[in-house]
């Protein structure tokens, strides 16, 4: 029923002054920054991609389901000295990311030269590659063809035990869109994933009916323990047994305020940075026009551009001179590195667990707790603790104690768990 003529007017009123109030509240809100802006920062331009890395205009409707592959060029070094595998394929896949989006991401699958001797099929290893950076060109399906992807440390022992390995990109690496450095689930999902795309691969001897391990180490051990975490619901056909994991920031909010001011800030940068865009948060605002400009140049760099940002600490970066760890104590920030926290899922399968005493980037204090976390949820958890040098060293001892876990697992033999000396 309408109103009448001078009620309509009135109300009207009523809405326009309410509508006022409400915008100079707003107005005020932002410019205290309390309130959190909700549009994203648009990716900054890059070099065009290769065509191989473009997103089609649709997807498959299956997670892990193959969009496209190709052979590439495997450098396990600059001199390629040997030659570890047959079978070397570049791949774009369907995920899924934190928000529930259809997505492709781009890896790589590798089959060695030499014979699986084990018992039954072949495994695969979903390996979950370290920081490479932001940029495009940072993704590791394009620097094991030049030969300078420092993950082939990590990778060698297995090929050489016969093992295949399946490492993806992560979303916005390579493909198109803003990195979404860790993002827990985003980086989870599509670890499963490259393992679901290399058993559909052909020429490759794999299969769904494949054993599977978990490997990484700093965000690739992020991305694994994620992955170990999700499996048995994102992927419970795979035939998951084990997983190592190292390193792992597991509690963001520690590792910020551990990284700040050092060596590493830009692997903290590249987090804001990341995890803005999969949350649709723009950080303009809460930057000055130095930050802005930060914020900016981390998306077009590698992990080997990281002296760019050395020793700059965060609180030159603010808009408020506040570090980021007053940022990520206030909404939205506090909510969504809350969501990033490891250890709150139990993992139904084994996992090794390793952690320098004397890593200087990701506090050894934070692998622990994580691995106490799931041994409090009844994980079958083995906490390994090393005295290698530094971050960079404690990848070695990691890869040295992943060889005989996996080869106990895939022959079916239990874990024994320390979680009583944790």
């Amino acid at each position: 029923m309408a109103a009448p003529s001078g009620r309509r007017t009135r109300s009207r009123g009523r809405s326009a002054r309410a509508i006022a109030s409400l915008l100079t509240v707003l107005t005020a809100t932002l410019a205290t920054g309390a309130l959190a802006p909700t549009t994203a920062h648009a990716a900054v331009a890059e070099p065009p991609r290769p065509a191989f890395y473009e997103t089609p205009g649709s997807l498959p409707s299956a997670n892990g389901a193959l969009i496209r592959s190709e052979a590439m060029t495997f450098l396990l070094d600059p001199l390629d000295v040997t030659s570890l595998v047959r079978n070397a394929k570049r791949v774009l896949y369907k995920s899924t990311n934190r928000a529930g989006r259809a997505i492709a991401v781009s890896g790589t699958v590798l089959v060695p030269n030499a014979p699986w001797i084990g018992v039954g099929s072949r495994p695969v290893i979903g390996y979950a590659p370290g920081t490479q950076g932001m940029a495009d060109r940072c993704a590791p399906s394009r620097q094991f063809s030049e030969g300078i992807e420092y993950e082939g440390i990590g990778i060698e022992g297995l090929l050489l035990r016969g093992y295949a390995v399946a490492m993806p990109d992560y979303e916005g690496l390579g493909t198109i869109g803003v990195h979404t450095y860790m993002d827990r689930v985003s980086q989870g999902r599509a670890t499963l994933d490259v393992v679901r795309a290399a058993q559909r691969l052909s020429g490759t001897g794999l299969s769904s009916t494949s054993p599977v391990g978990l490997m990484g180490y700093s965000q690739g051990g992020g991305a694994a323990a994620s992955a170990v975490e999700l499996a048995s619901t994102y992927a419970p056909e795979l035939r998951l047994k084990g997983a190592v994991v190292g390193a792992v920031p597991a509690d963001l909010t520690k590792v910020a305020t551990h990284l700040d001011g050092g060596l590493y800030s830009s692997f903290a940068f590249f987090a804001l940075r990341g995890l803005a865009a999969s949350h649709d948060v723009d950080l303009s605002p809460y930057l000055n026009a130095t930050g802005r400009a930060t914020s900016d140049r981390v998306e077009t760099e590698c992990v080997f551009d990281l002296l760019n940002n050395a020793f700059v600490k965060s609180s030159t970066l603010s808009y408020n001179g506040q570090p980021m760890s007053a940022l990520m104590a206030a909404e939205p920030f506090r909510s969504i590195v809350a969501a990033q926290r490891i250890g709150t899922i139990r993992p139904s399968v084994p996992v090794l667990v390793t952690h320098s005493a004397l890593d200087d980037v990701i506090p050894y204090t934070v692998g622990k707790q994580m691995a106490r976390s799931w041994c409090g949820k009844g994980a079958n958890v083995f906490f390994s603790t090393n005295i290698a040098p530094l971050h960079v060293g404690g990848i070695l001892p990691q890869t040295a104690e992943a060889l005989p876990f996996f080869e106990a697992r895939f022959l079916g033999l239990p874990q024994l768990s320390n979680c009583w000396l944790i």
